[in-house]
């Protein structure tokens, strides 16, 4: 197994599939570093040579932000939204959608579970 950017690299995928258990890392970035690498994208984890796995280990160190450092950079990004107090910080403080998506239905993702309404009852027809 190999360990790239802090995570454990499934061995017995394919190098393409498997580096997209990096946080950060996508099917079109994962394709981007094996070209960098000069490595095909079919190959297995298990075959690759430790100087393969050096040399991709190099190539996203130098080229990506990845794992810890993208978490926290995405985190300092809403932190400071909200510490300006913008219509998008205001949305991430109450923990409502941000990105323009209707809240009176729908939402449940964000808002969390229902919460019932005392008194109000359901409607049949």
């Amino acid at each position: 197994m190999a360990r790239i950017a802090g995570v454990n690299i499934p061995s017995a995928k394919r190098l393409d599939i498997a580096l997209t258990y990096i946080h950060g890392i996508g099917r079109i970035k994962s394709a981007e570093i094996c070209e960098k690498a000069g490595l095909p994208p079919e190959k297995r984890v298990h075959q690759l040579a430790e100087s393969e796995v050096i040399k991709v280990r190099e190539i996203i160190d130098r080229d990506y932000t990845v794992e810890g450092d993208l978490r926290r950079e995405v985190s300092m990004n809403i932190k400071r939204l909200v510490d300006l107090g913008c219509y998008r910080g205001l949305r991430h403080r109450k923990k409502l959608p941000v990105r323009g998506q209707r809240t009176h239905t729908n939402a449940r993702t964000r808002k969390g579970k229902a919460k019932a309404i005392a008194g109000k009852k359901m409607v049949t027809k």
